[in-house]
């Protein structure tokens, strides 16, 4: 083969290395592990659902529907092949279906983004117009912004993807990652990448500083709103209403920032992976509702 035809030869599928360094002996206890967490992840938020479905039917409970199928769909699209790759050797993944694995893993992260921003708005009403809080926030508005979310969504991984197309793929084809991502992609193209790398990193940093920067301003002002309250047990009361949207928040963001700058592959699992196994348990600690509901179960069942 000619070194022309060695240059012109396309890439058409990916190898998923996982973590870098593990050694071979360790790959069933990791593939055992990682399947530990999706049958986690799965089952705490499935249950949310299901109570969603049964009983729970507010605008809160509809963000937490939400939040949880998306941590379904990010989990069942992140952990299968990395799983498969440790317990079966099988870390090869279509060139087509890595970008497809990419989309849709930004766009679960996006989404992510902008619930955690319906949430802090739902707070925000509730705590700054707790009277005109019911005409504002009906099951059907919050429907119309959740669905809202999840459409647009999409927008911001789409042009980042346009972009990676864009890119030659015709040397190295080993993903040094659990999963497809746009920064793995775009260091095996055979191109120069900055500036397809400059514009995803500015379509991340604007779906994650935009909701950011509006859930700061939500907080500080129920912040602001709760201080005027005289009664200790209403400024109580009121700061728990927030408190389990604000703790799923700060699990969500404060890890990015803290890791931002970092690509050790352990730690952008850690934090990737973080809320879809704890929310489900903040859910049923901190929301009343949820667990009276469990209360009732033994009753309900026989």
């Amino acid at each position: 083969m000619s070194a022309n035809e060695t240059t012109a030869s396309v890439v058409t599928e990916f190898f998923i290395v996982g973590f870098p360094g593990l050694q071979p002996k360790y790959y069933s206890l990791m593939a055992a592990f990682l399947l530990c967490i999706y049958i986690a992840v799965i089952t705490g938020n499935s249950l949310i659902v299901v109570l969603f479905v049964i009983d729970l039917q507010k605008p809160m409970y509809i963000i937490m529907l939400s939040l949880s199928l998306s941590d379904i769909g990010f989990c069942t699209v992140a952990l299968p092949k990395v799983i498969s790759r440790y317990w079966f050797n099988d870390g090869y993944i279509g060139f087509y279906v890595c970008l497809f694995q990419r989309q849709l893993i930004h766009y679960f992260g996006t989404l992510n983004s902008l619930i955690m921003m319906i949430m802090a708005l739902d707070r925000y009403l509730a705590i700054c117009y707790p009277l005109r809080y019911p005409v504002l926030m009906t099951n059907r508005t919050m429907r119309l912004l959740i669905g809202f979310s999840w459409v647009t969504a999409m927008i911001a991984p789409t042009i980042s993807l346009m972009q990676t197309m864009k890119l030659p793929f015709c040397g190295p084809n080993t993903i040094i990652h659990c999963f497809c991502d746009s920064l793995s992609m775009n260091q095996l193209a055979c191109a120069d990448a900055t500036l397809t790398n400059l514009i995803s990193y500015a379509v991340a940093m604007f779906v994650l500083l935009v909701p950011l920067s509006f859930i700061i301003f939500s907080y500080l002002s129920i912040l602001v709103s709760v201080l005027r309250i005289a009664n200790t047990q209403g400024r109580m009361k009121a700061f728990s209403t927030c408190a389990t949207q604000l703790t799923i928040i700060a699990i969500y963001y404060v890890p990015r920032f803290v890791m931002n700058s970092s690509q050790k592959i352990a730690l952008v699992m850690f934090y990737s992976l973080l809320p879809p196994v704890v929310n489900p348990f903040i859910y049923c600690i901190r929301i009343k509702e949820i667990r009276q509901f469990f209360i009732k179960w033994p009753f309900i069942t026989h």
